[in-house]
């Protein structure tokens, strides 16, 4: 069973805003990019996406954040800069928030993914087709929260990161099984999830 110990702290000592960034040029052309090689530098912000950063910025509704750490990929950036810019802060780089790696599927379409997500629901640790097990992400993203956790209090920190990250990631502090990922809500771009104190 892939829980490890990812169960959420008994207790927070900061709270995170957990953000899905905004429509890309990705999700525009239907086409899978997880690989730094490939996201770094492109697939940006879609239209869309710069509207609803604009529009999520513009109705703030959640606590006030004093920290924005993103993802490196160029859709996450610029997400995160949005966010940062309005509230007087500068985002910081995270890479363990990357996208997760879907292997062999790199630029196909994205109809690609509920195959993956079939497999993820009978094995959380596979790697077919090259993609990145959803225990390994699960374990990177888990991380940083550790990290910060240890290293900071009191803080309200937006992570910025992607649809796939984000849902194994609250799956596993929920302590549900990993394979389970796909059972939750799916994540829309530029959405925020509150947790911790």
């Amino acid at each position: 069973m892939s829980v490890l110990s990812l169960g959420a702290p008994t207790h927070w000592r900061n709270r995170y805003l957990l953000m899905r960034h905004g429509h890309s040029q990705a999700n525009q052309q239907g086409v899978i990019v997880s690989s730094p090689a490939r996201g770094v530098a492109n697939f940006g912000l879609s239209e869309l996406g710069e509207q609803q950063l604009a529009q999520r910025v513009a109705d703030w509704q959640w606590p006030t954040p004093t920290r924005v750490v993103h993802s490196d990929f160029l859709r996450t950036a610029q997400t995160a800069a949005h966010i940062a810019d309005a509230f007087g802060l500068t985002p910081s780089v995270e890479t363990r928030l990357r996208e997760r790696y879907f292997g062999e599927l790199e630029g196909q379409g994205d109809d690609r993914y509920p195959g993956i997500w079939a497999l993820d629901a009978q094995n959380a640790e596979h790697h077919y087709h090259q993609v990145e097990a959803v225990s390994a992400v699960a374990k990177r993203m888990r991380a940083v929260i550790d990290d910060w956790e240890q290293t900071a209090s009191g803080e309200t920190i937006a992570l910025v990161s992607h649809g796939d990250p984000l849902q194994i990631l609250l799956t596993a502090l929920a302590g549900k099984p990993l394979s389970q990922h796909r059972e939750r809500e799916a994540l829309l771009p530029a959405s925020i999830t509150l947790i911790g104190a």
